[in-house]
């Protein structure tokens, strides 16, 4: 892992789209780095956030398209695994 994800919860939506396995495998990718599917600027924007301290993205998509996005506050207290539309 690159960082903490502090607690770890997920949004009605995301629970409901996303099997336990599949949000698992997800949160792994993104404590290790792998950001999914962000352009360039935000993953350079994460990379810079693992040295200050800022907000962490990452954006994964299923085979169906569903994409979900994992957030993790900049003091590392709390990971989110939410819907784009609940953001």
């Amino acid at each position: 892992m690159k960082f903490k994800l502090g607690q770890i919860v997920a949004t009605p939506g995301a629970m409901g789209t996303f099997t336990p396995e599949a949000m698992a495998d997800y949160l792994k990718r993104h404590a290790s780095g792998d950001w999914g599917k962000l352009d360039a600027m935000d993953k350079e924007q994460n990379e810079h956030a693992l040295e200050h301290g800022w907000r962490i993205l990452s954006n994964f998509e299923n085979e169906s398209g569903d994409r979900l996005y994992i957030i993790t506050e900049a003091d590392r207290s709390v990971t989110t695994l939410l819907l784009p539309e609940e953001y």
